[in-house]
Order: C-alpha cells, then structure tokens, then sequence
C-alpha cells in the first residue's frame, strides 16, 4: 500500500489540509479513503476540484409544523414552527439547543415566552442540520454511495475548501454582469440558505446557479473564440472561381438548384477566395441539397488543383455518400475513392500520389498512416458526431484546408451562432420545387390491416414503399434478424410485388445492387434497417412504414421520413408503435404526427434529449456543460458569448489574466493547443 493510503496522524493531518489542493484526490478527504474513492470514480468524481463541481440535481424543503418547550436555570420557553413537523425527529429530551428570534408573551402571565419559527443550532453536532432543517441537497449516487453520504462528504469539502478553487473571472465582468464570488456560488449552490425554490434547476437560476452557468458558457465560448481568432490569423489557401467543372456537373444535372443553395455556394466561394482558411457550417432540413452543394465547392477545389475530401460518421453514410458522388462526377472524369477501416481495398497510394482527387471515408482519413499530396478542401458530415479535435486532425492533413461542416438537423441561428462560435454559419432554409407536406400517422399493433391496406393502395398507383426496422438493444444479430424475418413477411403478405432487403452486414457491392434496383423500379418495396437515412433519392417512393417507431430517436425518425416525398407525390409516414414505451417515446411521435418542419422537430429534440447531447457538447473535444440549460439560460449564454469574444480581442493570449488562462486550458483539457504561452 502507497504510504499515503495509510491513516495519517492528527499532525500529518492537520500539514496535509493545508496542502490540499484542487488535484487533491479525493480520497483524501475526510472519511472518504480508498474504497469510497472507487465509488466517487464512477460518478466521475476523482479530485477535489471534482468534488466542488459535482452539483445536487434536485433540492427538498423539508419544512412542516411543531411545538418544543425548551427550559433553563431561567426558566421556560415554547417554540414553534409552522408546517415543519419533520423537526420533530431532531429534538431529543435532555438535547443542548440554541434558540434565536423575536419573544413574545409574558413571564409572569398565565401565557408565558413564546417564540414562532425560530433559528436554531444543536450543540450535540451539526451534522444531522446536513440532512433536515434545511433546503437539502439530493445528489445523483452509485451502489455503495448512498445521497445522503455523498450530502456529508459534500458538506465537509463545500465548507472547508470551498476556497481552494481561485476566483477566475476578471473583476470587471463580475461587476458588469453582477455575478457573486465563486467561492460563494459553490457554497450556496450545495446548501443554499438564501432561496427557497427547490425546483430551481427548471425555473430559472438562483444567484449561485447563475455564476456557475455563467462560468461554463464563458469557458466554451472563450475556447472558440480563441479558435476562431487563431485560425482567422492562418494562411490559407485563395482559390480562383472560375467554376469550369462546376458549369459541367450542373449543366448535366437533372434539376435547378435553389435560391438558398445558391446563396449558400455564393457564400462558400466568397470563402474559398479569401487568403484566410474557411470555417463554416452548412446546415439545413432532411432533403434540402447540401450533399450538391458540398460536391459543388469540392469540384472547386479540384479545378484548382487541389483533392477534396468528405468524412462521414460510420462506413454506412460514407459508403451512401460514394455511390451517390461517383455516379454524379463520373461523366466529367474525376476520380473518387472510399477509404474506411473495414475495407480491404484501401486507397492509400492513390490519395498520397494525388490521382484520387475525392475521397469520402470515415475516421480513417484522419489516420497517421494516410496522406494527402494536395488537401484543400475537406467537408465533415453530420457535424454533431465529431469533435473539433477530429477536425483539427483532419486540417492538419493538408496546409491549412478550408473546412466546411454539414448537418442535417437544424439549429435555430442564435443558438448555433452560440455553440460553433468559431464558426461562419449558412443555413439551406429552402426545399427543392414540388415537394408536398408528408403526412405522418402513429399506428398501433391492433391496426396493422389499416397499414396493409395503405400500403396496398400507393403500390396500386405505381408507388414504392420503404419498411424500416429498428436496431433493437444495439444488437447487430437482432437487427439482421428483425429485417430478414420482416421482408420475409412482407413477402408473404404481398407475394405479387417484387421486395428487396438490405441491412448493415451485406457487402457493399450487395447493398449497392439491391438499392439501385429500387432506384430504377424493379423493387417494388425495399424492406431495410437505417442503412437508408441518408443518401437515397427515390421520387417514386411515397410511402414509408418505420417499425418499432418508439425505438429510434426524433432526428432519426425526421431523417428517415425525409427518404420519401420527394417526387410531388402525396406521401404517407407510418409510424407502427409498440406499447408500452416511455413518456420521452409519447413526445418523439406526438411530435412527428404534429409537424414536418425540420426546426420545430430539432426545437422538440432539444428538449427531449437536453442540449448537451443535441448540440454534441458531450463530443470529443466540447467541455461538458455540467447545469447550464441552453434553453433556459439563453440569456446567459449570449451575455457570456459577448463578454468571451471582446476578451480575446483584447488580450488573445490572456496573458493579463493568468488565472483565466489556466482554468480555461484545464477545462479544455489541452485540446487543440488554444493558448500559445
């Protein structure tokens, strides 16, 4: 055993306090020790620091009524507290207590001294005043560390050292946004003494709540303005526009684009001319057309003699993304390869010798084994799967690449202002010409002869049909089963009509196969998992039965119903629901039987899964937000934003602000290299 697992003396005990420090493990604490430390580990809880900053999730008022006769050499005085009955368990015969409040009555009448919600202090300890008499804290536990011990070791390290945690913030934003002392904050914020709301946390913020949401966004934002100010600075690389390829693939197109996809293009290139890399989020609703707008500022970049690359989030969308891109830039002669890990087949020699002028992958692009001879464009889709450290990895393949991120959910613009503050930011706020509202419609095992008879009328008019099952308990082998065991139903069912399957563990190729025949009508419905979320473009298709509906997210769902409606057809969504499922499962499909509209669906999303998960603060690279509410707080957030980007304006290395700049590099953990000393 590590000498300082053992049980220090009252002398090493008392030195030892006074050198604890916010990396202090936590073990070290008072009556933590080693075992209780493993405990803490799991709720992420590993130093002091963690300690101070692990907050309560919920308050209890424990408050009710009694009556107490307290006596002295004196003589004797009643007590009494209003609908705080509780109280009752704290006092003892015989028990020391101090009384304080105003006296009313008379000692020498019949009434005597009475007092009416008093203060007190037991003298016995006052540990049991950690637990009752108070607005208490309730923390979030594990097996073995129970709240209410996890409240006595909160207590013990809140009012010792409290302190040890430097005050950060600049003394001037303090005063302009009137924010308390950080060693207050964190004291009230455990064992609050001067609000009484409990449900604090869903109303609104409490003085302590409001300098520590206030700390977290400035900390983000002051991390992104730091990006954004050191890669404005870079120099990048100025490309020319005279858009010959560009002119080609459109003239081959079958379509116009739109006025936002051109107003976004336009913004892309005005980027692309300038000496500075580009920074900017394309995002927009399901079926929008970003995939041609990233091909369209991709073929830019290979007409001035650079590669391009795409990076999607799994090899399935990287796959879609290099069926779809190789059809559309073939006739005009260009290269396009796939690299992800589970191919054998990897492209490697053809990237590093610059004849692959495409390239889609996966997390394989960013690989030290790959290299690019000439990056000057790379685009990350679904933006919200990566972190900024992925994007950094993949600037650094080439010398200073513009960058553009694409999603597919829509982000109402202050908040996305907020959340990629490094970033420029284009929104694709307009469908293509004849596209119909979907209607959408939660069925129910009992009606499955209404769906049958639905989908039996769209096939009658020439229509094609989606089936989409669910991965079930994140199992592959159940999902392949649930899909094969569905199209063999459907089979069945409707033995005349011509039905395809594909899933997740066929090989490309097959996949491939099976999909295009759907495309050119041989396949009257396409029986299949999520492999389809993205990628399919199908007019024909105008019907779509999404099975198990409860089991997949609202933006999923949203990307899924975006397969069809997209040949100015009627189009139907299904939505077959399985009881009994969760209140959060109730809100997913009242949601999608209310509305199409891509930004009302990711507003519910929001709501439902908490911003940390939506805006992908949780991401590799993002610090946590630990009790901010993007929602909630909005207001907090852009003062927060503001305050951060006139800082590093003044003071880009914080080299005035010593304690900022440490507690901004430990919160971002190092990542990115964001303060230069």
């Amino acid at each position: 055993m590590n000498s300082k697992s053992k049980q220090l003396t009252n002398r090493e005990s008392s030195s030892f306090t006074r050198q604890l420090s916010r990396d202090t493990p936590v073990q070290y604490l008072k009556g933590v020790g080693p075992a209780r430390a493993r405990l803490f580990g799991k709720l992420g809880v590993h130093t002091l620091e963690d300690i101070l900053y692990y907050f309560p999730w919920r308050y209890e008022d424990r408050k009710n009524i009694l009556e107490l006769t307290a006596a002295d050499e004196t003589g004797t005085l009643k007590s009494r507290w209003f609908n705080q009955a509780y109280l009752k368990k704290l006092f003892q015969k015989g028990q020391k207590i101090v009384l304080s409040g105003m006296v009313k009555g008379n000692p020498y009448s019949g009434i005597g001294l009475e007092m009416e919600n008093p203060d007190f202090e037991l003298l016995s300890g006052d540990d049991a005043l950690v637990h009752t008499g108070r607005i208490v804290p309730v923390y979030k536990a594990t097996e073995g560390l129970s709240p209410k011990q996890i409240r006595t070791f909160m207590f013990n390290a809140v009012r010792n050292y409290s302190s040890v945690i430097k005050d950060y913030m600049p003394r001037e934003i303090l005063e302009s946004e009137g924010l308390q002392s950080l060693e207050w904050s964190l004291r009230e914020a455990h064992f609050p003494e001067e609000f009484v709301d409990t449900d604090i946390l869903n109303r609104g913020v409490s003085p302590s709540h409001m300098r520590i949401v206030f700390d977290e966004f400035f900390l983000l934002e002051l991390g992104l303005a730091l990006l954004k100010k050191r890669e404005v600075a870079q120099q990048g690389i100025s490309f020319s526009t005279s858009g010959k390829l560009s002119e080609r693939f459109l003239q081959a197109l079958p379509f116009k684009l739109t006025a936002a996809q051109d107003r976004v293009l336009t913004e892309i290139r005005d980027d692309m001319k300038k000496s500075a890399p580009m920074n900017r989020l394309v995002h927009g609703d399901v079926g929008c057309g970003k995939t041609v707008v990233a091909l369209l500022s991709m073929l830019l970049a290979v007409e001035n003699g650079y590669q391009a690359c795409l990076m999607a989030p799994t090899e399935l969308l990287a796959e879609q993304h290099f069926i779809n891109i190789h059809k559309m830039v073939e006739a005009i002669g260009l290269k396009v390869v796939l690299l992800t890990s589970g191919r054998k087949d990897r492209p490697v020699d053809e990237i590093a010798g610059g004849s692959a002028q495409i390239v889609i992958g996966t997390h394989a692009l960013i690989q030290e084994n790959v290299s690019f001879k000439k990056l000057g464009l790379a685009i990350i889709d679904e933006q919200h799967r990566f972190g900024v450290v992925q994007r950094a990895a993949l600037r650094k393949k080439g010398q200073n690449p513009d960058i553009i991120v694409m999603t597919a959910t829509p982000i109402p613009r202050t908040l996305a202002m907020t959340l990629y503050g490094d970033l420029d930011i284009s929104i694709i706020d307009e469908l293509p010409a004849g596209r119909k509202p979907i209607i959408t419609k939660v069925f129910f095992p009992s009606q499955k002869d209404r769906v049958y008879s639905l989908i039996t009328a769209e096939l009658s008019k020439g229509r094609q049909v989606y089936v989409v099952y669910p991965l079930i308990e994140e199992s592959e082998k159940l999902d392949l089963k649930s899909a094969i065991d569905g199209a063999e139903a459907f089979r069945v069912k409707f033995p005349e009509r011509k039905i395809g399957l594909v899933h997740g563990k066929m090989h490309q190729g097959e996949r491939e196969s099976v999909m295009t025949s759907f495309k050119d009508g041989s396949l009257d419905m396409l029986v299949a998992t999520t492999v389809i979320e993205v990628g399919i473009d199908v007019p024909n298709a105008s019907l779509m039965l999404i099975v198990h509906a409860e089991r997949f997210g609202l933006s999923q769902l949203h990307q899924l119903r975006g397969r069809i409606g997209r040949g100015g057809y009627d189009s139907h969504c299904l939505l077959m629901a399985y009881p009994p499922f969760s209140e959060e499962g109730k809100r997913r499909l009242k949601a999608m039987e209310a509305t199409a509209d891509g930004f009302r669906i990711a507003e519910e999303d929001l709501s439902i899964r908490g911003p940390g998960d939506f805006f992908g603060t949780r991401q590799s690279g993002i610090p946590d937000l630990k009790i901010a509410n993007i929602i909630r707080d909005i207001g907090l957030l852009e003062s927060a934003r503001k305050k951060a980007f006139e800082l590093i304006n003044d003071d880009s290395g914080l080299d005035n602000h010593p304690l900022l700049k440490d507690r901004l590099e430990r919160k971002w953990m190092g990542r990115l290299e964001l303060i230069k000393s």
